[in-house]
C-alpha cells in the first residue's frame, strides 16, 4: 500500500485496543486524516491481545479495502515490540476494564501493570519524541505510570484524553445557547476525566460573547445541571446504547492529536490532561486536565486566568482524587516489585 497524494514522510502511530470499538472507530478516523492532517500519509501500527488477534485481522482488512488515500500501510499485531516500533505518536485505548465484583485496587493493579510493559516497550522502541495519548481509564493515573515506566521519554509528551469531556460541555453550551457548536470555544476541564471533572465554562464565549452573558437567565443551569451532565455524559451514553463511548471518543482522541501537532487556532484553547507544574495551586507531578494551547507539536497551559472561591474547590477535590489514585497505583507498583522478588 502507497500514498500517492503527498510527498510527506508517512508518520507511524500505534493504536491499542484496535480491535476493541474505540480503536475500531479511530483506525478509520486515522486513516481518513482526521488525526495527523489530511495532507498528512500514515503508517498504522494496531496492537491487540491474542484472543483478539482474528479480529484485528478483520480490522486491517477492512482498513485496506476502504482505500483510504492517506493510508500507506497498516501493521497489525499481538507483538508488543513490533507495535511501538519507530511510533511516532501513540493512541493507548487499551486497557484493563473493571468488571463486577472487583475491587478498585484489584483493576488499579491491573492497568499498572499493562502500562508498566507498554512504557517499557514505548521506551526502547518508539521515536524518541513520541507523542502518548492515553485513553483507558483511569486515562490520568494510566498515563502517570505510563512516565513512571518510561523516564527517558520527556513527561510533556505523555497525556491523558479529557477532550472528549470538553467537547461535551461545547455541545451542551450550544443547544443551550441556540449556536452552533463551532460558534462556542474556551470551556475549561479542570481535572481527572472522572465525575470530578469541573467544566467551567467561566472564561468561555458563544457567538463571541461570554457565555455567562449569553446565558444569563440559565445561571443555575450552568451551575448544577451542566456541570452533572457533562460529568456524568459516559454513563447516559452507556445506559441509552448499551454501551460506552466509542464513536464520540474517537473523535476526540483525533482532536486532541491534531490540535497537539498542529496547533490550536489563535485566541483558543483546548483542555488536555497534561503534567502538572503547579499551576493554578494544582499539585505538580499529577496528569491533571488543563486549559492549553498549542503549537510546533507543543502544549502551553493557558495562564492568568482568574479562579473563583467556588472553583477552586472543584479544582482541589478532583487533585485530591488524582493524589488518592496515584498512591493507590505506587502501592500495586510496590506489592509487584516485592511478589516479583
Amino acid at each position: 500500500m502507497t500514498s500517492q497524494c503527498s510527498s510527506r514522510k508517512p508518520m507511524r502511530v500505534l493504536i491499542t485496543g484496535a480491535a476493541g470499538q474505540i480503536g475500531y472507530a479511530i483506525v478509520a478516523m486515522a486513516a481518513n486524516g482526521d488525526m495527523l492532517g489530511q495532507d498528512q500519509p500514515v503508517i498504522l501500527h494496531l496492537l491487540d491481545i491474542e484472543p483478539a488477534k482474528q479480529a484485528l485481522q478483520g480490522v486491517k482488512m477492512e482498513l485496506m479495502d476502504a482505500a483510504y488515500p492517506l493510508l500507506v500501510d497498516v501493521v497489525a499485531t499481538t507483538d508488543l515490540q513490533e507495535a511501538c516500533s519507530g511510533v511516532e505518536v501513540a493512541v493507548m485505548v487499551g486497557g484493563f476494564p473493571r468488571k463486577a465484583g472487583m475491587e478498585r485496587k484489584d483493576v488499579m493493579a491491573k492497568n499498572v501493570s499493562i502500562y508498566a510493559s507498554q512504557a517499557r516497550a514505548l521506551e526502547q522502541h518508539a521515536s524518541k519524541d513520541v507523542k502518548i495519548l492515553v485513553i483507558a481509564n483511569p486515562a490520568n493515573t494510566n498515563a502517570l505510570m505510563l512516565k513512571e515506566h518510561a523516564p527517558s521519554i520527556p513527561p510533556e509528551n505523555i497525556t491523558a484524553m479529557t477532550r472528549l469531556d470538553h467537547n461535551r460541555a461545547l455541545s451542551q453550551i450550544a443547544v443551550r445557547a441556540g449556536t452552533h457548536v463551532t460558534n462556542v470555544s474556551n470551556v475549561i476541564i479542570w481535572g481527572n476525566h472522572s465525575s470530578t471533572q469541573y467544566p467551567d465554562v467561566n472564561h468561555g464565549t458563544a457567538d463571541g460573547r461570554p457565555i455567562r452573558q449569553v446565558l444569563a437567565a440559565d445561571s443555575e443551569w450552568l451551575d448544577k445541571e451542566f456541570v452533572d451532565v457533562v460529568q456524568q455524559r459516559g454513563a447516559a451514553v452507556i445506559k441509552a446504547r448499551g454501551l460506552s463511548s466509542a464513536m464520540s471518543a474517537a473523535a476526540s482522541a483525533c482532536d486532541h492529536v491534531h490540535d497537539w501537532l498542529n496547533g490550536t487556532a489563535p485566541g483558543k484553547w483546548v483542555s488536555m490532561g497534561v503534567y502538572s507544574d503547579g499551576s493554578y495551586g494544582q499539585p505538580a507531578g499529577l496528569i491533571y486536565s488543563f486549559p492549553v494551547t498549542c503549537q510546533h507539536g507543543k502544549w502551553k497551559i493557558v495562564q492568568g486566568l482568574e479562579i473563583d472561591e467556588r472553583s477552586a474547590a472543584k479544582l482541589k477535590a478532583s487533585a485530591d482524587e488524582l493524589v488518592e489514585e496515584r498512591e493507590l497505583a505506587l502501592q500495586c507498583i510496590k506489592e509487584a516489585a516485592a511478589a516479583a522478588q
